[in-house]
């Protein structure tokens, strides 16, 4: 099958990105090093753990007139194909301590006693929930599996069969809902406040805020990896990275902004077409709601509402903005 022909269909230069500056205090707050280099401490310590490749790609960068082009390959990353398993995953471990910390008063729980399903009776009887495109949800799902507790996971109607039972092969229950991927968030978030369940979102809103900062911490043991893999004395010129609800690419731009402060890369977010909430944010200076009519073939990508914490990070931090077809 031939991949059909993508074009820039749009470009916004961010007038108010912070350019030669030091990591703004704003951006450590969102998402702090300790926090970022606890989760690649923590992850790290999974069975199964391994680095992935970053490859150098000399024949493309020779055709298109740059010096070196990298690409970050998550396709082997714990066998779930993408970097979504180092965010849900690890933000399920941190919930599912908060959750026996509140129940049992008279013991330290700590996110080793987590991984090594230590009090398994009784993480047996939590339910995490969340709303996915696929791989967001199949990251919360595999965890779930990981470490013992029960799942479950709400699919909008445009969502894949596919993408449903690579979920349900996890033991994970797909709830779907009618409308798009805002709709099912909205709708997890209603059960899961009946139900008592704990929700692991990758997008933060209102009221929702110090998850999200897990599942983003997670997203930086990628980056980093990438970072240490380069050749020593290189510091990338340019960073590419998809958009969706922007935790990812928030995630990315601390992570590169602690790393090299003043000389931190210039950071491009790039979103399909139809689903481009933070390139209309960054031409309106605060964040906007996109609705999708029109559903992206990268689905994963296919969010209409900005993730608030991704923004505190982006609007600051990314140079450039745009849109594929």
């Amino acid at each position: 099958m031939s991949l059909p022909e993508v074009s820039i269909s749009q470009s916004h230069h961010n007038a108010a990105a912070l350019v030669a500056s030091a990591c703004p205090a704003s951006v450590s707050e969102v998402l702090g090093i300790a926090r970022c280099g606890l989760a690649r401490d923590t992850i790290s310590q999974w069975a199964g753990h391994q680095p992935t490749a970053l490859h150098s790609l000399t024949g493309l960068a020779g055709e298109i007139g740059v010096g070196s082009l990298y690409y970050k390959d998550e396709s082997t990353r714990f066998g779930l194909g993408s970097f979504k398993a180092l965010g849900g995953a690890y933000a399920v471990q941190h919930v599912l301590r908060q959750a026996l910390d509140a129940e049992m008063s008279d013991a330290e729980i700590s996110l080793d006693d987590i991984n090594t399903q230590r009090f398994a009776e009784r993480i047996n009887n939590i339910t995490v929930v969340t709303a996915t495109d696929g791989n967001h949800g199949r990251s919360v799902a595999w965890g779930a599996q990981r470490f013992g507790c029960q799942c479950m996971i709400y699919m909008h109607e445009n969502v894949s069969p596919g993408r449903q039972e690579a979920v349900e092969a996890f033991g994970a229950k797909v709830v779907r809902v009618a409308g798009n991927y805002d709709d099912s968030v909205r709708q997890a978030d209603h059960d899961a406040k009946a139900n008592g369940w704990h929700i692991v979102s990758d997008t933060s809103y209102p009221g929702y805020m110090e998850i999200p900062r897990d599942v983003m911490a997670g997203y930086t043991l990628m980056t980093t990896e990438a970072m240490d893999q380069l050749p020593e004395g290189v510091v990338p010129t340019h960073v590419f990275i998809q958009g969706g609800c922007g935790g990812l690419a928030g995630a990315v731009g601390a992570d590169l902004w602690h790393r090299y402060g003043n000389k931190m890369p210039h950071l491009t977010v790039v979103e399909p077409m139809p689903a481009a909430c933070l390139y209309e944010s960054a031409r309106a200076g605060e964040p906007q709601l996109v609705n999708i009519v029109d559903e992206s073939l990268m689905a994963g990508l296919s969010c209409g509402e900005v993730s608030l914490l991704g923004w505190q990070i982006l609007k600051p931090g990314a140079r450039h903005f745009m849109t594929i077809s």
